[in-house]
């Protein structure tokens, strides 16, 4: 399994974008997507042939059908990441993803499971579309920063909410 980087970018010149909990990003011109992550998922996904990638970032697992289906739940916003992909001429059997976030909750969302729900949701999605799943960080009890570069499919990733004492455990 591919990993990921866990090292700083260096400034670059690609446009750049913040990814806010129940969005989702998706271009033809490389960018670096920047989000945060608590017990939501992103999903990124990237084209290895086009070099174009998308990312979402969601909040719960399923949308219930009540009220809109917006990409705060995991199955629109997962869906909707793949639909975009495609017309913008990515192809399923050349795409390629990866998958962050699920923290354990220490609220009331360990009851229900928030984090893991929602990362078990991107992988059985990924299976479904036949997509790989190249590279993973999810569970545990801590956040992820991500930046996600779209063009090169490269994604680094460090946890939040670390004590200086439990960095690295």
């Amino acid at each position: 399994m591919e990993s990921y980087s866990n090292q700083p970018l260096t400034k670059t010149s690609i446009s750049t974008h913040y990814l806010y909990p129940a969005a989702l990003f998706a271009d033809v011109r490389p960018h670096l997507v920047t989000t945060i992550l608590g017990t939501c998922v992103a999903v990124c996904l990237w084209d290895r042939v086009k070099a174009i990638g998308g990312i979402n970032h969601y909040m719960l697992p399923y949308w219930n059908g009540v009220g809109l289906a917006t990409p705060k739940y995991g199955n629109i916003a997962i869906e909707r990441l793949y639909q975009k992909m495609l017309k913008m001429g990515c192809r399923p059997e050349t795409m390629v993803a990866k998958i962050f976030g699920g923290k354990q909750s220490d609220d009331i969302g360990s009851v229900f499971n928030i984090g893991e729900r929602n990362a078990t949701l991107a992988f059985e999605m990924m299976h479904d579309y036949r997509i790989e799943v190249v590279a993973k960080s999810v569970g545990g009890p801590y956040g992820r920063k991500l930046q996600f570069i779209t063009n090169l499919g490269e994604v680094r990733m460090k946890y939040v909410g670390q004590s200086p004492q439990n960095a690295g455990k």
